[in-house]
């Protein structure tokens, strides 16, 4: 039933909401997957699969949108919840910097005590000290608190949020774009309209970014589907969203159950979205909440790109999911998809493409 569809995406048709859906129902997911696959090699048909050396850094777990699935954030007042020094940050930034990091991904709660100026400010003295970084940070919910508490317009607060030395806006949030889960999962994080309208800005701002999906939620296939049409019509606008990574929601210690979270699921979601988003030209794998053989796996579904180091993740953490892997782990993964691996940064340049059998000078152990 699927073979109409999967020819007319190789030949370049755009796929709708019926293709969508029928892709869904159907179980060829290694079907699917070989078409994902061929799809992937028109837009890199070199044999390379890239990663980047990045950190995650957790600067405040301050958070007053209080969203059912996330296990990591206190509400204002708490007596767990921190604001990071600045030479914490720092450090941590030092580190990654120290083994070949070139990406830093800076992201929180919406601490309602943060004002504009303190991530100008923050901004500021980081690419003082580390001029090489780029800071792939924040998220669409966090500059929306940043906007409100400031008395000033999302617009308004990207333009003053690059000038100071934000890179990229991740596209953390996303979660599923259609407001009968979001209403259910994170009643206060803002619509879809939102999360799409505040990256179109940054990207008219100057600032490139990611799209994402999060599964296993109980949603409906059908927001699925509108979830990757939407982010495929911002795409069409603007042009700024330089790769889609789909997760799957981590239920441990939060108060919600996933829903058919399975790693199938995971691989057939990743070869629909290599299908339907036709003017993405990057796929990440998803090895933190995957583990890394399907990470290693997702290299035939769709992927070109197995995504960040991850030298420190608390968020996926603090629900009880974590995979550990260092440099030299994920250039032997990659070898073992039958690629050839490269360091990429933020905007996907190649920085340096790995020969057979050589490894990394400088490698790390992922620290929490």
């Amino acid at each position: 039933m699927i073979d109409n569809i999967l020819e007319r995406a190789l030949a370049g048709e755009r796929l709708g909401l019926e293709d969508g859906l029928a892709l869904f129902e159907s179980d060829q997911i290694e079907k699917m997957g070989h078409y994902a696959n061929l799809i992937m090699q028109k837009w890199h048909p070199d044999p390379i699969a890239t990663f980047v050396i990045s950190r995650n850094v957790n600067y405040t777990n301050v958070c007053d949108t209080y969203c059912r699935f996330c296990a990591f954030y206190r509400p204002p007042g708490s007596a767990e919840g921190y604001v990071l020094p600045k030479e914490t940050i720092f450090q941590k930034i030092q580190e990654t910097v120290d083994v070949g990091g070139t990406e830093i991904l800076m992201q929180g709660g919406t601490n309602p005590d943060l004002k504009l100026d303190y991530y100008t400010d923050l901004l500021r003295s980081i690419k003082q000290r580390f001029p090489q970084i780029t800071m792939h940070s924040l998220s669409t919910a966090e500059v929306m608190k940043i906007a409100e508490v400031s008395n000033m317009s999302v617009e308004d607060v990207l333009r003053e949020l690059k000038a100071a030395g934000l890179d990229s806006l991740p596209g953390a949030g996303g979660e599923i774009l259609d407001d009968r889960t979001r209403r259910k999962i994170s009643r206060l994080k803002g619509s879809w309209k939102d999360w799409i309208e505040t990256q179109k800005a940054a990207h008219r701002a100057g600032l490139p970014g990611t799209a994402t999906m999060v599964i296993g939620f109980g949603e409906e296939m059908e927001e699925r589907v509108l979830s990757l049409m939407r982010i495929r019509e911002a795409q069409d606008e603007t042009g700024g969203f330089k790769a889609f990574i789909v997760w799957t929601f981590q239920p441990d210690n939060t108060n919600m159950k996933a829903v058919n979270n399975t790693p199938e699921e995971y691989l057939k979601t990743l070869a629909i979205s290599r299908l339907m988003l036709d003017n993405v030209e990057n796929l990440q794998a998803s090895w933190v909440t995957m583990g890394p053989e399907y990470g290693q796996l997702s290299l035939s579904y769709g992927a070109n790109d197995f995504g960040q180091t991850m030298m420190e993740e608390n968020v996926v953490s603090a629900a009880a999911c974590t995979y550990k892997v260092n440099t030299n782990q994920i250039l032997e993964l990659i070898r073992g998809a039958g690629k050839i691996p490269a360091q990429r940064n933020t905007q996907y340049d190649i920085l340096r493409v790995f020969k057979d059998g050589e490894m990394a000078e400088k490698d790390f152990v992922m620290q929490n």
